[in-house]
């Protein structure tokens, strides 16, 4: 190939390196037609399809924008539901540890109510058995009183004297030794 460029040189005819006046007037001419049809068929269509895919682009941007906004709102929606969620929870948490607090100590004072109530019973049991113990002992002191006159005396006294004799030995007796001393038992 250099030997053709080298050959080439010598020559005067290189017509591409030298200006043709005829041939620039219709290189010029060609280029204006094409660019003429160019700008009719072409960039017509070509500055739609830009500007068509500009204002896709841009309606792209806008949608993104909303839904960025719409995501943020629900995020903030989100959030504020889940702090309220979270405040009920432990609204009723509490509520249900108040409410076991108060049963305990309902169920404590109903219990401490039934206990004292079987300590009344039991004490109450205790005194009518230790005045139904008195009154036993008095009765058979009382035989024992009577067999004991009968027997120092030697007979048989009427109902009225033998009364009379039993209310005046039982009056001597201190009772409240005996009541205190059951009472205590």
């Amino acid at each position: 190939m250099l030997p053709l460029l080298a050959e080439a040189a010598s020559d005067d005819k290189i017509l591409l390196v030298k200006p043709v006046p005829g041939l620039a007037i219709w290189t010029l001419l060609t280029f204006f037609i094409v660019l003429y049809i160019l700008k009719k068929k072409a960039f017509g269509p070509i500055a739609a399809a830009l500007e068509a895919r500009r204002q896709a682009v841009e309606d792209n941007i806008n949608a993104s924008e909303v839904a960025r906004h719409e995501a943020e709102r629900l995020l903030g929606d989100y959030k504020t539901q889940l702090a309220q969620s979270r405040r009920e929870a432990a609204e009723i948490g509490e509520r249900a540890r108040r409410q076991a607090d108060e049963d305990r100590k309902r169920l404590t004072e109903e219990l401490t109510a039934e206990r004292e109530r079987g300590i009344a019973d039991a004490k109450a049991r205790i005194q009518m058995e230790a005045h139904q113990q008195i009154d036993r002992i008095k009765a058979e002191m009382s035989d024992l009183t009577l067999q004991a006159t009968q027997t120092v005396l030697r007979r048989k006294l009427d109902d009225a004297e033998s009364r009379r004799l039993i209310d005046e030995a039982l009056s001597e007796i201190d009772y409240s030794r005996l009541t205190g001393s059951a009472a205590s038992d």
